[in-house]
């Protein structure tokens, strides 16, 4: 286990927030593949007002989709972790292992924590939340092969949907009857970490 001490991700303040985008139609077109995953269309919404209006509508699970990849790689990771944290009791002990790992990397995203988490989830028998959450990490830059072969950067959707995985996979553990409560405070947590300043 590592001792490294890990806490949200920072970034420098800006007059707006930490959220890759202002506006939703932003998202879209920089990552046409968000279109594969989200049935909703910003139709001129900032990001928040996007987000919430998903959240109200018939299918909120895109909420946490939209999130994942609206929000910057190292803060979509760590939101993972925190979600997943939120839910420990549906979780293994290699689930936590896996979290550790994306965890290391957000606190220190060095090629070598990257790898560490990608080799060691991709390894792994079955894709678990943890196993996801810490693919998120592993697919977030850099390559997807070893340091000793020719490069293969990772699509820039692949972090999204590994977080969007893992969330949405430990939300399927608990009773229907509590998801839409979980799913609104992982919401609610995504739009704070995109709102600080």
């Amino acid at each position: 286990m590592s001792n490294t001490q890990v806490g949200p991700p920072t970034t420098t303040p800006t007059a707006r927030s930490n959220f890759r985008f202002a506006m939703a139609q932003e998202l879209f077109d920089e990552i046409p593949e968000v279109t594969e995953d989200i049935t909703a269309r910003p139709d001129g919404h900032s990001t928040v007002d996007f987000i919430n209006q998903i959240v109200k509508g018939d299918i909120p699970e895109e909420a946490i989709t939209f999130c994942a990849y609206v929000l910057p790689r190292r803060f979509a990771v760590w939101w993972g972790h925190e979600c997943l944290k939120m839910l420990d009791h549906t979780l293994d002990d290699h689930d936590r292992d896996m979290m550790v790992l994306a965890a290391d990397w957000v606190g220190n995203p060095e090629e070598e924590s990257r790898y560490d988490a990608l080799d060691t989830a991709m390894d792994a028998k079955a894709k678990t939340p943890g196993v996801w959450i810490a693919l998120g990490a592993g697919w977030s830059g850099g390559s997807m092969v070893g340091p000793e072969m020719p490069p293969v950067p990772p699509a820039p959707h692949l972090t999204a949907r590994a977080v969007n995985a893992g969330i949405l996979s430990v939300l399927a553990r608990v009773d229907v009857s509590e998801r839409a409560e979980h799913l609104g405070r992982f919401t609610r947590m995504a739009l704070r970490l995109g709102q600080d300043n």
